[in-house]
């Protein structure tokens, strides 16, 4: 069931009529019009976005100028794929690039992070009267659960919200990763039996009272009560429990909360998480960005790398799309505080399995980083190409609580399709 079962879609719509046998929809057969819609096989079951906020440097990562003025202080280094070098804070994740692929020529719009973060993570513009839902709600909501825990899950910081998805598609938070979750237990001297007995009492009066009210936000509530029992009594949570995790194994992804928290990420996808989505932010660097960078290196260099060749040798990379990305990319010339300030015009991100062709460029910038020399992206397309991974129709209506018809992704958006085996 996804979150907005409630909704009449044209697809539902055209798949009740075609229950009726030599049925037509505007004279044409409606078992062809379904044929016609029936959505791309899905290269990708599961999304690990590791998002970045504050704006990370792409000329300092995913897309080096050497011997250039915007260069920087760091050198570009060989890669595991002839003709792609990326910047030296990542040694490790070097080796893994033929699992990988890069797209240096994202044409963002916004320049500030409130708007650039929501373009970036709903693919629309703000709009003063509606809140769109983030990419990882999207998914939960166009695929189904799988396993006990929710399909939507972010880690070390607030995902975006649902928006008109509804509750069923809200993100679950893990604060810091391998910490229990207070709130996913009875407290201390509560045992089982009573907690349980207390529960059902709650869930019925909340029944009563929502029947009563028949207010959205009620039933939001009892959504969110019943997912967060059932959550309580399943065995899947031992996969949030890292102090049973091999010593060797933290130690490869970094004993930092985003080595911890990738480790964690592929724990949940091995349960059946459909979109995990890990947290980091510090890259708003307007002062001294450079040995910040090399910070951000150290951290997330071993995370990442260990991530992507576990995932190989158990035989998740290929249905699990790991995103990296952030809401701008910043100037290619280091100001005055040797800092580096939003820059919106190109920026890259890298991607990894799920379908995408390890060792693959697409597009690029010009020999400066300033603007798309070859292949523009635009922002929306990163939705489209996420979705188009799954096996999703990004160009889908819903219906909004108000009765207004939204396409899942902004209109216009194309996947990149040349990622794509």
């Amino acid at each position: 069931m996804s979150c907005q079962d409630y909704h009449l879609s044209r697809r539902r719509m055209l798949g009740a009529t075609a229950a009726t046998a030599g049925a037509t929809f505007l004279g044409m057969p409606v078992r062809d019009l379904m044929s016609a819609a029936e959505p791309r096989k899905a290269t990708a079951e599961h999304v690990i976005l590791f998002w970045l906020d504050g704006g990370i440097s792409h000329i300092d990562t995913w897309d080096p100028k050497p011997g250039r003025p915007t260069q920087g202080d760091f050198n570009p280094i060989k890669t595991s794929v002839d003709g792609i070098d990326i910047a030296e804070i990542f040694p490790q994740l070097a080796k893994q690039m033929h699992h990988a692929a890069l797209v240096r020529s994202i044409a963002g719009t916004n320049g500030d992070h409130g708007r650039a973060r929501y373009e970036l993570q709903t693919s629309y513009n703000q709009a003063g009267n509606l809140v769109h839902p983030g990419i990882g709600s999207i998914i939960a909501n166009e695929t189904n659960a799988i396993g006990d825990l929710p399909s939507y899950i972010s880690i070390s910081g607030n995902a975006p919200r649902s928006g008109y998805l509804g509750q069923s598609c809200e993100a679950y938070f893990v604060g810091r990763p391998g910490e229990r979750d207070p709130y996913l237990a009875f407290p201390e001297g509560i045992h089982a039996a009573r907690g349980n007995k207390r529960m059902e009492i709650l869930t019925r009066m909340n029944a009563r009272q929502s029947a009563a009210m028949g207010v959205p936000d009620m039933k939001a509530t009892e959504t969110a009560l019943g997912d967060a029992v059932s959550l309580m009594q399943s065995p899947a949570l031992r996969a949030f429990d890292l102090e049973k995790e091999d010593p060797s194994m933290l130690a490869r992804y970094g004993e930092t909360e985003f080595g911890r928290g990738a480790l964690l990420a592929r724990r949940l996808v091995q349960t059946g998480v459909r979109f995990v989505q890990v947290n980091r932010g510090g890259f708003d660097n307007h002062s001294t960005i450079f040995p910040a960078m090399r910070n951000h290196g150290a951290v997330m260099d071993p995370a990442l790398a260990s991530l992507i060749e576990d995932l190989a040798a158990d035989g998740l990379l290929s249905k699990t799309l790991v995103v990296v990305l952030s809401e701008f990319g910043r100037t290619p010339r280091v100001n005055n505080n040797a800092g580096r300030d939003h820059w919106a015009r190109v920026f890259s991100m890298m991607l990894a399995g799920g379908g995408v062709r390890g060792g693959h460029l697409v597009g690029a910038s010009d020999e400066d980083g300033v603007d798309p020399a070859e292949r523009p992206v635009g922002v929306a397309d990163i939705h489209a190409t996420i979705c188009h991974a799954l096996g999703v129709d990004h160009t889908r209506e819903v219906w909004t609580p108000l009765g207004r018809p939204v396409t899942l992704v902004r209109p216009g958006a194309s996947p990149v399709t040349e990622l794509f085996a």
